[in-house]
């Protein structure tokens, strides 16, 4: 009996480890992605009825920052080349967000129970901190490019104007730009 119960409950575990989430294969094409992701695109549209930032300049932001990866953190620094050392940061999840503006988000929003892994809690934050960068920076939510510089720098080194010394971060911001523009293209073809 014991042992029916503990393989039961194994065999529960590897098939719920085997649903983790994978990212899309077709990230390029907003269209497969909510066709492959049941559930996304409403996720984003609620974000987006929410917040009022396009679902294409969200979905952008995210691509970038994840590539959609539920799991994704900054590689860890090597100590002698080999051996692990601590991550650069507290960024986590498909936004990217780091700990201290999770926290904000979930203060701000009542959501105590958001997780950085969670996609409808993720789109929920980029809503929200896009929302922000508006609200305090003049930045109009449909501004991929300075809305993405914002996302990176933090509204505060964006205020600063810290990206003006960093070709690299202009370089990617003009990345998810274009790739916002192709998104909301193909979004007005795949609505239906």
């Amino acid at each position: 009996m014991r042992n029916t119960f503990l393989l039961t409950l194994l065999g529960a575990s590897l098939a719920l480890g085997g649903c983790a989430t994978t990212p899309p294969s077709n990230t390029g094409n907003i269209c497969s992605i909510f066709d492959r992701k049941n559930g996304w695109y409403n996720d984003a549209k609620d974000a987006n009825a929410k917040w009022g930032t396009p679902i294409h300049v969200m979905m952008a932001i995210i691509k970038q920052e994840s590539h959609f990866r539920h799991d994704a953190q900054p590689a860890r620094k090597k100590i002698l080349w080999v051996i692990p050392g601590k991550r650069p940061s507290s960024a986590y999840g498909y936004p990217q967000a780091l700990d201290g503006t999770w926290a904000a988000y979930k203060k701000d929003t009542n959501s105590f129970f958001a997780d950085r892994d969670d996609f409808a809690d993720s789109v929920d934050f980029v809503g929200w901190y896009t929302d922000n960068s508006q609200r305090k920076l003049g930045i109009s939510k449909w501004d991929a490019y300075n809305q993405y510089l914002a996302y990176h720098e933090g509204q505060g080194g964006y205020a600063r104007g810290s990206y003006h010394k960093k070709g690299w971060l202009k370089t990617v911001a003009k990345k998810v730009d274009s790739t916002a523009r192709t998104y909301g293209a193909q979004l007005r073809q795949c609505r239906g």
